[in-house]
This record gives structure tokens, C-alpha cells and sequence, in this order.
């Protein structure tokens, strides 16, 4: 079938439908990763997105059994060439079919060159991907709560032999649980509006996930409770976020994001260079940290905040992915950083 990429400012890019074939509306943005396609699709942080893969050739090494989250997240996925053959020991079936099988559409054969770079000089816009004429109307995704869209229903203990864990799952990806079981730590994984304070725990981790932090209203009213009692918190992405606007500062939208496994991030006062996997369309303002608080990471690129800790008590949160899978494992070491610090 016939495709249309409609951007909100009149720009139409026209291709074929490799995916199912259903019109949706959604943000468009770019991920610049050259793998990681499976894990980025199901990664919650893309939910209401429609996907632009600007690695030329997509699906070479076919869909593996498992993924960061039980189904696909983001809305639809843009590329320009598209594999319909595979090969890779661990692949059960094409990209193509995979979509078609979770209701994904999918557009091919479009100049992702040109509209990466329309997206970068206009910013992220919202748009709808046309299969067949059935036309739909712009949707912006960021209107609604998209936390609560993939949070966990339920808290669900993983025990282990260590300390107790809360992680907030605001749209947590499957690597997270990892790193931390990996360390033995027993994890108490709830949702993103739960009160964890009647919890027993030893320290707090904050997920990543979807949207504007603003629309998460109770969970940064409960980590600011968590602040008072001065128990170890780490945030990732999202939870960088959220943990700032718990500390006193505001957020604001990127022109256009940053996604993909090779962005460039400083740590301030060391002037080291991490290589760091990410996916996020909000930053800090960290001219709006209050006392105490201080920048810990900064992109190389644009100078955005990456991360922020406390001068004196334990509270850290990076804007990147140190759990990325696949992607650069610089900063891995932050894992253990963390369980020292609830240690």
C-alpha cells in the first residue's frame, strides 16, 4: 500500500506501508542509534511517538524473543529502507511481520536524511503516518498523561539478598529491574502514583518514561516526602526530571530531543567525556536548582543538563541511559555508585 508522512507544518514525505496498514498521529522525532531498533520500539519512553530511524537499511538482524517492555510503545516507525530478509542466531521473525503481528504501521522509502534534518532546523513536530488514504487528525500525545499510560498496575516484589529497593516505574525498561537484581538488591517495582513511603525500603530509584514530568503531579509531591527523610534516591531520564522539579527547579521542552546511543555527555568538575544512550524531549533547567543542588552532567552538544546531585546528602539522577542495552555501558558504574551509597 501506498504512505504518506503528513508533518503539522503541510511537509508530506510519500512511501510504502511495510508495516500494519492503519493511519495513527503521533510527535515525529529521530533516533540517531545505528541498532537497537527492538529495543528502542518497546522502550515506554516512546510511547505516542512516531519513530524516524536514520540509519539507512532497518531489520537486517530481524526481531529477537525478548524486549524492554512486553509489546511495542512507540505509535509508528519511519525509515528508508526496510530489511525483509534476516539473519542473526537469535531472531524469530522480520521486523515487517513483527509490526504487522503488534499493529505497528510502518513507512518506507522516504528520505529520512531530509526529514531528520527538517525535524532538527524546525524542532518536533506532531504528524500522522496515512496508509491508504484513511486519513486522521493530529494528535498531540503530550496532552495526555502518558506515565500512567505505561506504568505497572500493581507493586511487584523481586526478592534478593541485599537492601530494599523502591523503583517508581514510570514507564521503567527491563534493563533497570536487570542491573539492579544483578546487584542483589530486592526491588519493590511500583507504580508511578503509588505512595512508597509506607514501604520499608532503603533507597529510591526513579524510572524513565514518556511526556512532560509536569503532568506527574503525585510522584513528585512523594519523592519530595523522600527528600525530608534523606534515604538514597537515584533518577534516570524521566526521573532526572522529576527529581529536580521535587528539589525546586523547572523543566522545559528540547527543540528536538535527544535520542540515540551516542550523544556525548561532560561531568562537570572532572571534565571527563562519557559516550551515553538517551531518549528524552525534556531537559533541566538547572539555572533553577535551588541551594544545595548542583549540575552533574552536561550534553557536549548543546550544554543541556544531564544530571544533578546533592552537595551533601545522597541524592543523584543522570538524563541518560547508564543501563543501555544495546549501547554504550560507560556509565554502568553509576549502578554501584548508588548501592554504595544505600550500603
Amino acid at each position: 500500500m501506498n504512505a504518506q508522512l503528513i508533518l503539522e507544518d503541510g511537509t508530506v514525505f510519500r512511501g510504502r506501508s511495510v508495516g500494519s496498514p492503519k493511519s495513527v498521529s503521533g510527535e515525529v522525532v529521530f533516533n540517531t542509534g545505528m541498532v537497537g531498533y527492538t529495543e528502542a520500539l518497546t522502550d515506554p519512553s516512546y510511547r505516542g511517538q512516531i519513530m524516524t530511524l536514520t540509519f539507512p537499511l532497518v531489520g537486517n538482524y530481524g526481531v529477537p524473543r525478548e524486549f524492554e517492555s512486553p509489546r511495542i510503545q512507540a505509535s509508528a516507525l519511519v525509515v528508508s529502507e526496510m530489511a525483509h530478509e534476516y539473519s542473526h542466531s537469535a531472531a524469530e521473525r522480520s521486523l515487517p511481520q513483527w509490526l504487522q503481528d503488534e499493529g505497528i504501521p510502518c513507512i518506507a522509502g522516504i528520505d529520512t536524511r531530509a526529514l531528520t534534518k527538517r525535524l532538527r532546523t524546525r524542532g518536533c513536530m506532531l504528524g500522522k503516518l496515512v496508509v491508504d488514504d484513511a486519513d486522521v487528525a493530529l494528535d498531540d500525545p503530550n496532552a495526555r498523561n502518558l506515565v500512567a499510560e505505561v506504568s505497572t498496575g500493581a507493586p511487584e516484589i523481586f526478592e534478593g539478598k541485599g537492601k530494599r529497593i523502591v523503583l517508581v516505574d514510570c514507564g521503567a525498561k527491563g534493563s533497570i529491574v536487570e542491573e539492579l537484581r544483578k546487584r542483589d538488591l530486592t526491588v519493590i517495582r511500583v507504580p508511578w502514583d503509588y505512595d512508597f513511603l509506607k514501604e520499608d525500603f532503603d533507597g529510591l530509584f526513579i524510572s524513565n518514561g514518556p511526556g512532560d514530568p509536569t503532568a506527574c503531579a503525585t510522584t513528585i509531591l512523594n519523592i519530595r516526602r523522600a527528600i525530608e527523610s534523606e534515604k538514597p534516591i537515584m533518577g534516570i531520564c524521566l526521573g532526572n526530571q522529576l527529581l529536580a522539579l521535587a528539589a525546586g527547579a523547572n523543566t522545559y521542552k528540547l527543540k528536538f530531543g535527544h535520542r540515540g546511543h551516542n550523544q556525548p555527555c561532560v561531568e562537570v568538575g572532572t571534565g571527563r567525556c562519557y559516550i551515553t544512550s538517551q531518549n528524552h524531549g525534556f531537559a533541566v533547567d538547572e539555572n533553577t536548582l535551588p541551594e544545595g543542588w548542583h549540575p552533574w552532567f552536561r550534553n557536549a552538544n548543546d550544554g543541556s543538563n544531564e544530571g544533578i546531585r546533592h552537595a551533601t546528602k545522597p541524592f543523584l539522577s543522570v538524563q541518560f541511559h547508564p543501563e543501555a542495552a544495546p549501547g554504550p555501558v560507560d556509565c554502568n558504574y553509576l549502578f554501584d555508585k548508588f548501592v554504595g551509597m544505600v550500603k
